[in-house]
Protein backbone atom coordinates (compact mmCIF):
# COMPACT_ATOMS: atom_id res chain seq x y z
CA UNK A 1 0.00 0.00 0.00
CA UNK A 2 1.45 3.68 -0.60
CA UNK A 3 2.12 5.79 1.53
CA UNK A 4 -0.36 8.50 0.75
CA UNK A 5 -2.96 5.47 0.87
CA UNK A 6 -1.33 4.92 4.44
CA UNK A 7 -1.98 8.12 5.34
CA UNK A 8 -5.64 8.41 3.78
CA UNK A 9 -6.84 5.14 5.95
CA UNK A 10 -4.65 6.62 9.15
CA UNK A 11 -6.98 9.74 8.92
CA UNK A 12 -10.12 8.19 7.57
CA UNK A 13 -9.90 6.00 10.36
CA UNK A 14 -9.10 8.14 13.36
CA UNK A 15 -11.95 10.38 12.03
CA UNK A 16 -14.66 7.89 11.79
CA UNK A 17 -13.94 6.57 15.25
CA UNK A 18 -12.72 10.25 16.96
CA UNK A 19 -15.86 11.94 15.80
CA UNK A 20 -18.14 9.62 18.02
CA UNK A 21 -15.82 9.76 20.57
CA UNK A 22 -15.90 13.37 20.63
CA UNK A 23 -19.33 13.47 20.56
CA UNK A 24 -19.47 11.14 23.21
CA UNK A 25 -17.39 13.54 25.65
CA UNK A 26 -19.57 16.49 24.78
CA UNK A 27 -22.39 14.70 26.51
CA UNK A 28 -20.84 13.99 29.44
CA UNK A 29 -19.96 17.78 29.61
CA UNK A 30 -23.49 19.29 28.22
CA UNK A 31 -25.19 19.27 31.14
CA UNK A 32 -22.26 21.30 34.00
CA UNK A 33 -22.81 24.44 32.00
CA UNK A 34 -26.43 24.65 32.65
CA UNK A 35 -26.70 23.70 36.22
CA UNK A 36 -27.15 27.23 37.40
CA UNK A 37 -30.74 27.26 34.64
CA UNK A 38 -31.37 23.47 35.95
CA UNK A 39 -31.26 24.61 39.34
CA UNK A 40 -33.51 26.80 39.28
CA UNK A 41 -35.86 25.15 37.06
CA UNK A 42 -36.19 22.15 39.28
CA UNK A 43 -35.61 23.34 42.33
CA UNK A 44 -32.61 21.21 43.38
CA UNK A 45 -29.41 21.29 45.10
CA UNK A 46 -25.54 21.34 43.55
CA UNK A 47 -25.22 17.68 44.87
CA UNK A 48 -28.44 16.53 43.66
CA UNK A 49 -26.98 18.17 39.49
CA UNK A 50 -23.86 16.71 40.60
CA UNK A 51 -25.97 13.39 40.96
CA UNK A 52 -26.66 13.65 37.48
CA UNK A 53 -23.34 13.14 36.25
CA UNK A 54 -22.48 10.64 38.65
CA UNK A 55 -25.36 8.52 37.48
CA UNK A 56 -24.33 8.97 34.21
CA UNK A 57 -20.71 8.00 34.67
CA UNK A 58 -21.73 5.15 36.96
CA UNK A 59 -24.11 3.76 34.41
CA UNK A 60 -20.94 3.82 32.02
CA UNK A 61 -18.96 2.17 34.27
CA UNK A 62 -21.05 -1.05 35.29
CA UNK A 63 -21.84 -1.56 31.60
CA UNK A 64 -18.19 -0.95 30.07
CA UNK A 65 -16.82 -4.38 30.78
CA UNK A 66 -20.02 -6.15 29.23
CA UNK A 67 -19.61 -4.16 26.13
CA UNK A 68 -15.84 -4.79 25.97
CA UNK A 69 -17.28 -8.57 26.36
CA UNK A 70 -19.37 -8.18 23.29
CA UNK A 71 -16.80 -6.36 21.31
CA UNK A 72 -14.52 -9.10 21.54
CA UNK A 73 -16.81 -11.47 20.73
CA UNK A 74 -19.15 -10.02 18.10
CA UNK A 75 -16.93 -7.46 16.65
CA UNK A 76 -16.95 -3.74 17.34
CA UNK A 77 -18.44 -1.42 15.02
CA UNK A 78 -22.09 -2.17 15.15
CA UNK A 79 -22.21 -2.07 18.96
CA UNK A 80 -20.17 1.24 18.36
CA UNK A 81 -23.46 2.58 15.92
CA UNK A 82 -25.84 1.07 18.82
CA UNK A 83 -24.01 2.79 21.83
CA UNK A 84 -23.99 5.76 20.08
CA UNK A 85 -27.57 6.24 18.96
CA UNK A 86 -28.35 5.32 22.47
CA UNK A 87 -26.51 7.76 24.08
CA UNK A 88 -27.66 10.67 21.83
CA UNK A 89 -32.05 9.52 22.10
CA UNK A 90 -31.17 10.12 26.60
CA UNK A 91 -29.18 13.24 25.86
CA UNK A 92 -31.76 14.88 23.39
CA UNK A 93 -35.06 13.47 26.10
CA UNK A 94 -33.64 15.72 28.48
CA UNK A 95 -34.78 18.94 26.55
CA UNK A 96 -38.13 17.07 27.49
CA UNK A 97 -37.96 16.44 30.54
CA UNK A 98 -40.73 17.72 33.25
CA UNK A 99 -38.88 16.70 36.69
CA UNK A 100 -35.82 16.30 37.98
CA UNK A 101 -36.49 12.62 37.98
CA UNK A 102 -37.13 12.33 34.49
CA UNK A 103 -33.61 13.77 34.12
CA UNK A 104 -32.46 10.79 36.21
CA UNK A 105 -33.83 7.93 33.47
CA UNK A 106 -32.67 9.76 30.75
CA UNK A 107 -29.12 10.25 32.05
CA UNK A 108 -28.53 6.32 32.60
CA UNK A 109 -30.25 5.85 29.44
CA UNK A 110 -27.32 8.04 27.79
CA UNK A 111 -24.41 6.64 30.33
CA UNK A 112 -25.54 2.78 29.13
CA UNK A 113 -25.12 4.05 25.72
CA UNK A 114 -21.53 6.08 26.13
CA UNK A 115 -20.31 2.23 27.79
CA UNK A 116 -19.14 1.05 24.32
CA UNK A 117 -17.09 3.74 23.26
CA UNK A 118 -13.53 3.15 25.03
CA UNK A 119 -13.61 -0.63 24.53
CA UNK A 120 -15.15 -0.65 20.51
CA UNK A 121 -12.41 2.44 20.21
CA UNK A 122 -9.62 1.07 20.77
CA UNK A 123 -10.36 -2.37 19.86
CA UNK A 124 -10.75 -0.59 16.27
CA UNK A 125 -7.48 1.49 16.65
CA UNK A 126 -4.78 -0.90 17.97
CA UNK A 127 -5.92 -3.51 15.24
CA UNK A 128 -6.75 -0.91 12.22
CA UNK A 129 -3.46 1.39 12.88
CA UNK A 130 0.11 0.36 12.43
CA UNK A 131 1.95 0.25 15.45
CA UNK A 132 4.66 2.77 14.48
CA UNK A 133 1.86 5.22 14.94
CA UNK A 134 -0.47 4.05 17.34
CA UNK A 135 0.39 6.76 20.12
CA UNK A 136 -0.29 9.26 17.29
CA UNK A 137 -3.59 7.39 16.77
CA UNK A 138 -4.33 7.22 20.27
CA UNK A 139 -3.34 10.91 20.95
CA UNK A 140 -6.18 12.07 18.39
CA UNK A 141 -8.66 10.13 20.02
CA UNK A 142 -7.97 11.22 23.45
CA UNK A 143 -7.54 14.67 21.33
CA UNK A 144 -11.36 14.43 19.99
CA UNK A 145 -12.80 13.83 23.35
CA UNK A 146 -11.08 16.85 24.77
CA UNK A 147 -12.66 18.59 21.69
CA UNK A 148 -15.59 17.50 22.74
CA UNK A 149 -15.17 18.73 26.45
CA UNK A 150 -13.89 21.68 24.82
CA UNK A 151 -16.65 22.64 23.04
CA UNK A 152 -19.30 21.87 25.60
CA UNK A 153 -19.21 24.47 27.79
CA UNK A 154 -19.50 27.63 24.86
CA UNK A 155 -21.82 25.66 22.95
CA UNK A 156 -24.62 24.76 25.59
CA UNK A 157 -24.39 28.06 27.02
CA UNK A 158 -24.93 29.90 23.35
CA UNK A 159 -27.64 27.40 22.33
CA UNK A 160 -29.04 28.00 25.76
CA UNK A 161 -29.44 31.80 25.09
CA UNK A 162 -30.34 31.06 21.61
CA UNK A 163 -33.19 28.62 22.55
CA UNK A 164 -33.60 27.70 25.77
CA UNK A 165 -31.65 24.75 27.53
CA UNK A 166 -34.56 22.43 26.57
CA UNK A 167 -34.05 23.32 22.95
CA UNK A 168 -30.17 23.38 23.58
CA UNK A 169 -30.32 19.73 24.96
CA UNK A 170 -32.52 18.07 22.34
CA UNK A 171 -30.12 20.36 19.59
CA UNK A 172 -26.83 18.48 20.78
CA UNK A 173 -28.90 14.97 20.99
CA UNK A 174 -29.62 14.77 17.51
CA UNK A 175 -25.95 15.26 16.52
CA UNK A 176 -25.86 11.95 16.99
CA UNK A 177 -27.47 10.95 13.61
CA UNK A 178 -24.69 13.17 12.16
CA UNK A 179 -22.19 10.81 13.30
CA UNK A 180 -23.65 7.27 12.66
CA UNK A 181 -24.68 7.96 8.82
CA UNK A 182 -20.39 8.46 8.24
CA UNK A 183 -19.87 5.43 10.17
CA UNK A 184 -22.51 3.51 8.82
CA UNK A 185 -21.44 4.54 4.74
CA UNK A 186 -17.51 4.29 5.35
CA UNK A 187 -17.02 1.38 8.63
CA UNK A 188 -15.64 -0.70 5.83
CA UNK A 189 -12.14 1.14 6.72
CA UNK A 190 -12.34 -0.36 10.31
CA UNK A 191 -11.27 -3.33 11.08
CA UNK A 192 -11.03 -5.27 14.62
CA UNK A 193 -9.63 -8.35 16.33
CA UNK A 194 -12.92 -10.32 15.21
CA UNK A 195 -12.94 -9.09 11.80
CA UNK A 196 -9.46 -9.69 10.41
CA UNK A 197 -7.71 -12.86 10.42
CA UNK A 198 -5.22 -13.88 12.85
CA UNK A 199 -1.87 -13.48 10.08
CA UNK A 200 -3.49 -10.07 9.45
CA UNK A 201 -3.63 -8.88 13.38
CA UNK A 202 -0.72 -10.06 14.06
CA UNK A 203 -1.90 -13.21 16.41
CA UNK A 204 -0.51 -16.61 16.23
CA UNK A 205 -3.23 -18.23 15.47
CA UNK A 206 -3.74 -19.67 18.76
CA UNK A 207 -7.28 -18.93 20.30
CA UNK A 208 -8.39 -15.87 22.04
CA UNK A 209 -8.81 -15.92 25.76
CA UNK A 210 -11.20 -17.20 27.83
CA UNK A 211 -14.16 -14.33 27.10
CA UNK A 212 -15.13 -15.08 30.80
CA UNK A 213 -12.36 -15.47 33.15
CA UNK A 214 -12.20 -13.00 36.00
CA UNK A 215 -8.17 -13.68 35.90
CA UNK A 216 -7.29 -11.48 33.42
CA UNK A 217 -9.55 -8.50 35.23
CA UNK A 218 -8.10 -9.13 39.03
CA UNK A 219 -4.10 -9.87 37.70
CA UNK A 220 -2.17 -7.14 39.53
CA UNK A 221 -1.39 -4.61 36.67
CA UNK A 222 -4.45 -4.58 35.43
CA UNK A 223 -5.72 -3.56 38.68
CA UNK A 224 -3.22 -1.42 39.51
CA UNK A 225 -4.17 0.55 35.98
CA UNK A 226 -7.55 0.39 37.15
CA UNK A 227 -6.90 2.61 39.87
CA UNK A 228 -4.56 5.06 37.97
CA UNK A 229 -7.73 5.77 35.49
CA UNK A 230 -9.90 6.07 38.64
CA UNK A 231 -7.36 8.87 40.11
CA UNK A 232 -7.70 10.54 36.55
CA UNK A 233 -11.49 10.50 36.27
CA UNK A 234 -11.95 11.93 39.81
CA UNK A 235 -9.44 14.78 38.82
CA UNK A 236 -10.54 15.30 35.13
CA UNK A 237 -14.33 15.21 36.31
CA UNK A 238 -13.95 17.32 38.91
CA UNK A 239 -12.41 20.30 36.99
CA UNK A 240 -14.80 19.84 34.54
CA UNK A 241 -17.77 19.51 36.71
CA UNK A 242 -17.32 21.99 39.50
CA UNK A 243 -14.59 24.72 38.47
CA UNK A 244 -16.88 26.65 36.94
CA UNK A 245 -19.52 26.90 40.09
CA UNK A 246 -15.92 27.04 42.15
CA UNK A 247 -14.69 30.23 40.04
CA UNK A 248 -17.88 32.34 40.52
CA UNK A 249 -18.20 31.55 43.97
CA UNK A 250 -14.49 31.54 45.30
CA UNK A 251 -12.91 33.91 42.67
CA UNK A 252 -15.86 36.44 41.81
CA UNK A 253 -15.98 35.77 38.16
CA UNK A 254 -19.25 35.95 35.91
CA UNK A 255 -20.30 32.88 34.50
CA UNK A 256 -19.16 33.81 31.01
CA UNK A 257 -15.95 34.10 32.54
CA UNK A 258 -15.57 31.32 34.37
CA UNK A 259 -17.16 28.98 31.54
CA UNK A 260 -13.98 30.81 29.26
CA UNK A 261 -11.31 29.69 31.59
CA UNK A 262 -12.31 26.04 31.78
CA UNK A 263 -12.73 25.72 28.02
CA UNK A 264 -9.08 27.35 27.94
CA UNK A 265 -8.53 24.34 30.58
CA UNK A 266 -9.70 21.84 27.69
CA UNK A 267 -8.21 23.63 24.99
CA UNK A 268 -4.95 23.16 26.37
CA UNK A 269 -5.33 19.71 27.52
CA UNK A 270 -6.33 19.59 23.92
CA UNK A 271 -3.31 20.82 22.89
CA UNK A 272 -1.33 18.86 25.57
CA UNK A 273 -2.99 15.52 23.94
CA UNK A 274 -1.85 16.58 20.32
CA UNK A 275 2.27 16.68 21.77
CA UNK A 276 1.82 13.54 24.10
CA UNK A 277 0.83 11.73 21.21
CA UNK A 278 4.29 11.90 19.12
CA UNK A 279 6.28 11.87 22.18
CA UNK A 280 4.04 8.48 23.25
CA UNK A 281 5.79 7.18 19.96
CA UNK A 282 9.43 8.43 20.85
CA UNK A 283 9.99 7.42 24.44
CA UNK A 284 8.79 4.24 26.46
CA UNK A 285 9.20 6.47 29.91
CA UNK A 286 5.18 7.09 30.01
CA UNK A 287 5.54 6.65 33.82
CA UNK A 288 7.51 9.43 33.77
CA UNK A 289 6.24 11.23 31.59
CA UNK A 290 2.99 10.90 33.49
CA UNK A 291 4.24 11.71 36.94
CA UNK A 292 5.92 15.15 35.85
CA UNK A 293 2.54 16.56 34.25
CA UNK A 294 0.50 15.72 37.04
CA UNK A 295 2.92 17.30 39.92
CA UNK A 296 2.75 20.08 37.34
CA UNK A 297 -0.63 19.72 37.76
CA UNK A 298 -1.32 19.82 41.37
CA UNK A 299 0.85 22.25 41.77
CA UNK A 300 -1.29 25.05 39.96
CA UNK A 301 -4.29 23.57 41.38
CA UNK A 302 -3.12 24.01 44.72
CA UNK A 303 -2.29 27.47 43.33
CA UNK A 304 -5.47 28.93 42.54
CA UNK A 305 -6.53 27.40 45.52
CA UNK A 306 -4.63 29.15 48.23
CA UNK A 307 -5.19 32.65 46.32
CA UNK A 308 -8.29 34.58 45.27
CA UNK A 309 -6.35 35.57 41.46
CA UNK A 310 -6.49 37.75 38.60
CA UNK A 311 -9.34 36.27 35.69
CA UNK A 312 -5.82 36.23 33.42
CA UNK A 313 -3.41 34.99 35.61
CA UNK A 314 -6.31 32.16 36.88
CA UNK A 315 -6.85 31.26 33.17
CA UNK A 316 -2.81 30.98 32.31
CA UNK A 317 -2.56 28.57 35.39
CA UNK A 318 -5.64 26.85 33.90
CA UNK A 319 -3.90 26.82 30.18
CA UNK A 320 -0.58 25.03 31.96
CA UNK A 321 -2.41 22.14 33.91
CA UNK A 322 -4.68 21.47 30.78
CA UNK A 323 -1.23 21.30 28.83
CA UNK A 324 0.24 19.15 31.24
CA UNK A 325 -2.43 16.45 32.08
CA UNK A 326 -3.08 16.53 28.17
CA UNK A 327 0.53 15.05 27.60
CA UNK A 328 -0.79 12.04 30.00
CA UNK A 329 -3.47 10.06 28.08
CA UNK A 330 -1.45 8.86 24.63
CA UNK A 331 1.29 7.38 27.51
CA UNK A 332 -1.22 5.87 28.98
CA UNK A 333 -3.36 4.69 26.19
CA UNK A 334 -0.04 3.50 25.29
CA UNK A 335 1.09 1.68 28.72
CA UNK A 336 -2.18 -0.42 28.33
CA UNK A 337 -2.13 -1.16 25.25
CA UNK A 338 1.74 -2.98 25.35
CA UNK A 339 0.03 -4.85 28.21
CA UNK A 340 -2.69 -6.29 26.80
CA UNK A 341 -2.98 -9.80 25.32
CA UNK A 342 -4.32 -10.47 21.78
CA UNK A 343 -7.79 -10.72 21.75
CA UNK A 344 -8.92 -9.18 24.63
CA UNK A 345 -8.42 -5.29 23.58
CA UNK A 346 -11.73 -4.61 24.21
CA UNK A 347 -12.19 -6.48 27.71
CA UNK A 348 -9.16 -4.73 29.09
CA UNK A 349 -9.66 -1.23 27.55
CA UNK A 350 -12.48 -1.50 28.91
CA UNK A 351 -12.25 -2.83 32.67
CA UNK A 352 -9.53 0.19 33.26
CA UNK A 353 -11.56 2.96 31.57
CA UNK A 354 -13.85 1.66 34.12
CA UNK A 355 -12.06 2.85 36.90
CA UNK A 356 -12.44 5.96 34.87
CA UNK A 357 -15.53 6.29 35.07
CA UNK A 358 -15.80 5.28 38.50
CA UNK A 359 -13.60 8.06 39.16
CA UNK A 360 -15.89 10.23 37.45
CA UNK A 361 -18.77 9.19 39.27
CA UNK A 362 -17.24 9.64 42.89
CA UNK A 363 -15.71 13.43 42.55
CA UNK A 364 -19.52 15.13 41.19
CA UNK A 365 -21.64 14.68 44.25
CA UNK A 366 -18.51 14.79 46.71
CA UNK A 367 -17.14 18.05 45.70
CA UNK A 368 -20.93 19.38 44.58
CA UNK A 369 -21.79 18.57 48.66
CA UNK A 370 -18.55 20.86 49.76
CA UNK A 371 -20.00 23.83 47.77
CA UNK A 372 -23.52 22.79 49.43
CA UNK A 373 -21.92 23.07 52.59
CA UNK A 374 -20.12 26.50 51.62
CA UNK A 375 -16.74 24.68 51.33
CA UNK A 376 -15.62 26.16 47.62
CA UNK A 377 -12.47 26.87 48.85
CA UNK A 378 -11.55 23.51 49.09
CA UNK A 379 -12.43 22.22 45.38
CA UNK A 380 -8.85 23.24 43.93
CA UNK A 381 -7.49 21.68 47.23
CA UNK A 382 -8.76 18.10 46.65
CA UNK A 383 -8.51 17.98 43.22
CA UNK A 384 -4.19 18.51 43.70
CA UNK A 385 -4.27 15.78 46.31
CA UNK A 386 -6.01 13.39 44.09
CA UNK A 387 -3.23 14.30 41.26
CA UNK A 388 -0.37 13.53 44.19
CA UNK A 389 -2.38 10.31 44.04
CA UNK A 390 -2.02 9.74 40.96
CA UNK A 391 1.39 10.21 40.47
CA UNK A 392 1.69 7.08 43.81
CA UNK A 393 -0.58 5.17 41.37
CA UNK A 394 1.52 5.51 38.18
CA UNK A 395 4.70 5.21 40.40
CA UNK A 396 3.33 1.31 41.34
CA UNK A 397 2.01 0.80 38.10
CA UNK A 398 6.04 1.52 36.87
CA UNK A 399 7.09 -0.71 39.93
CA UNK A 400 5.21 -3.83 38.75
CA UNK A 401 5.54 -3.82 34.99
CA UNK A 402 8.47 -4.53 33.06
CA UNK A 403 9.37 -7.78 32.03
CA UNK A 404 7.45 -9.67 33.64
CA UNK A 405 4.26 -7.67 32.94
CA UNK A 406 3.15 -9.21 29.69
CA UNK A 407 3.76 -13.04 30.72
CA UNK A 408 1.26 -12.68 33.83
CA UNK A 409 -1.10 -10.67 31.42
CA UNK A 410 -1.05 -13.66 28.53
CA UNK A 411 -1.13 -16.46 31.45
CA UNK A 412 -4.11 -14.67 33.35
CA UNK A 413 -5.60 -14.35 29.50
CA UNK A 414 -5.26 -17.38 27.59
CA UNK A 415 -1.65 -18.44 27.77
CA UNK A 416 -0.32 -16.49 24.55
CA UNK A 417 1.88 -13.94 23.84
CA UNK A 418 1.40 -10.34 24.54
CA UNK A 419 0.94 -8.25 21.60
CA UNK A 420 3.68 -6.91 20.07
Amino acid sequence: MSGITERKRFWAITGLIGSGHGLSHFYFLCLPPLFPLLKEEFGVSYAALGLLITLMNLMTAIFQVPSGMLVDRYGAQLILIGGLVLAGVGIGLIGFAGSYWMMIVLVIVSGLGNSVFHPADYAILTTSIDRKVLGRAFGLHTFTGNIGFMTAPVVMVLLATWMGWRGAMITVGLASIAVVIPLVLYGTVLRDEVSVEPEHNGASGDPVPDRTGLKLYLNGPVMMFFMFFMTIGMVSTGVQTFSVTTLVQLHGLGLGAANTVLTVFLVATAAGVLLGGPLADWTSRHALVASLAMVIGAAVFFTVNAAVLPYMATAALFLIAGVALGTVRPARDMMVRDMTPKGATGRVFAFVSTGLNLGSATTPILLGYLIDLGYANAVFAVVGIILLLSVATVTLVQNRTGQALAPQLAEAGSGEPPAE
